[in-house]
């Protein structure tokens, strides 16, 4: 398996925006950049899907958004978390580590074939 399936890491895609946020505040396209090289290309997120989920994480209140502008001096959106984000951040972190730990009970030492 070369890519990640969008239907598995969905849930997540929250987390590893917000764990970009957490390191300094961004915009859409470097986000998604981000996130293509932090996993060595194995998840490209979509468009759609990366403005989707800041949406939702914009009405919960998880992070806020705010004008800026590219060196060009073309207009951008930019998002920073908020410390309700980062709480929500920590949470999903936790949640990971026992969806990790339930799937590894069925995923290590299964004979191929």
């Amino acid at each position: 398996m070369k890519n990640i399936s969008s239907d598995i890491i969905r849930g997540y895609n929250d987390t590893m925006i917000l764990f970009l946020l957490i390191r300094e505040p961004s915009y859409g396209y470097a986000i998604s950049k981000q996130i293509r090289e932090l996993s060595g290309g194995k998840y490209i997120i979509k468009e759609t899907t990366l403005y989707s989920a800041f949406n939702r994480m914009e009405k919960n209140g998880y992070i806020e958004s705010y004008p800026g502008a590219a060196e060009n001096g073309k207009k951008r959106t930019y998002y920073r978390i908020t410390g309700k984000g980062r709480a929500y951040y920590f949470e999903k972190c936790e949640e990971w580590k026992l969806t990790k730990e339930v799937l590894e009970s069925f995923t290590v030492d299964v004979p191929a074939g």
